[in-house]
């Protein structure tokens, strides 16, 4: 086992009952690794599942037929009265979650005939919230958090490196960890995103600045850290294994937090603020949602796939940072917002619902 990594947890329930909750649930999470579901998304069904077996466990319901709809509606309800660590209610997304999966582990059990109906079918969801993200940086404070990392010692350069990637980009914690150095394109000043959320690869602009401090690690760090087995990850530990993400908010955090611009958050501020900066300076909503890997917004069409070529130069024209030359923000006769109120308001609701998923997977 890695460093950082978590042990896997220990059964709840009978392991040893193969008609049991614990062993269906094992089944069923091989079943989508199977199917070849991202390894975030069984993790996620893993933690979720975890919580409702625990809660099962509790009240002596420890296989499939015992559950039926007034327990899941009984489990609906402890989800809204529960509080977490720090004495907050749990999210609307994070009681969305977790019923969302107990959902799809019932409608599955149906599929394998372990049941002979969906006691989860007619269970009504929560009503989602249109939450705008908690933390946005303006385009000074984001680069104050830039310059806190110490360059000159190996590991700050990695994680400057890093920083600059997430706020060109946009990117996921979970696409810059799994970034390959072949998959980074300094001459054309494109990055690729291999299978990102919903296991698709996308192809974005990363600025000039961003690619000067990732070459800077390249060349002045990371061969210092690949000393073992290289599988060619980008980011490395200073073990020369692959980062964790627990690992990479943690340290991230701390650089908000010493920039001290009132602003709490990780990694996925810089998301918030990617986006809202290239909004701001004039980007169409189309542009931004490419970026960011959103397929589409909910009130709005799908739309078609967007140059590179087109996509660059939106980027490098709306990006507070994609260039190496400073350059003065844009006079208000000069900004082209063509993005309405409810398309932000859907576009920064999306962010933070991932923001929310994160959060909870993280764990307290």
């Amino acid at each position: 086992m890695k460093r950082g990594e978590r042990r896997p947890p220990p059964p709840i329930g009978d392991p040893n009952d193969p008609h049991g909750l614990w062993v269906w649930t094992q089944r069923y999470l091989e079943w989508l690794e199977v199917r070849h579901f991202s390894a975030r998304t069984v993790r996620q069904r893993r933690v979720h599942l975890g919580y409702f077996l625990a809660w099962c466990e509790a009240r002596s319901l420890r296989r499939p037929v015992d559950v039926t709809r007034p327990i899941l509606e009984r489990y609906q309800r402890h989800l809204h009265l529960a509080r977490k660590v720090d004495g907050h209610p749990l999210s609307l997304t994070s009681q969305t979650g977790r019923l969302a999966d107990v959902r799809g582990f019932f409608r599955w059990l149906v599929r394998e005939n372990a049941l002979l109906a969906n006691p989860a079918a007619d269970l009504v969801m929560p009503r989602p919230d249109k939450r705008l993200p908690r933390a946005v940086l303006s385009p000074l404070e984001a680069d104050t958090v830039m310059n806190q990392p110490n360059v000159r010692d190996p590991i700050g350069l990695r994680d400057r490196a890093m920083l600059e990637t997430l706020y060109s980009t946009g990117m996921r914690r979970s696409e810059l960890l799994a970034l390959k150095v072949d998959d980074l394109d300094a001459e054309r000043g494109t990055v690729m995103i291999r299978l990102g959320k919903g296991r698709k690869d996308r192809l974005i602009p990363i600025g000039e600045r961003a690619v000067a401090w990732v070459d800077k690690y390249l060349r002045e760090v990371r061969p210092g850290l690949a000393l073992g087995r290289d599988e060619g990850v980008l980011f490395l530990t200073e073990l020369g294994e692959s980062l964790v993400p627990e690992y990479v908010t943690h340290r991230l955090r701390k650089y908000v937090e010493a920039a001290d611009v009132g602003q709490k958050g990780a990694c996925h501020i810089f998301r918030h603020t990617m986006a809202t900066a290239m909004l701001d300076h004039g980007a169409d909503i189309r542009y931004v949602q490419e970026m960011l890997g959103h397929a589409s917004l909910s009130t709005t069409q799908i739309y078609t796939h967007l140059s590179i070529k087109k996509l660059q130069k939106i980027h490098a024209a709306t990006h507070p940072a994609a260039r190496l030359e400073r350059r003065r923000p844009p006079s208000e006769g000069e900004r082209h917002d063509v993005a309405g109120d409810n398309e932000r308001t859907e576009l920064f609701s999306s962010l933070a619902a991932e923001a929310a998923e994160d959060d909870e997977l993280d764990g307290p």
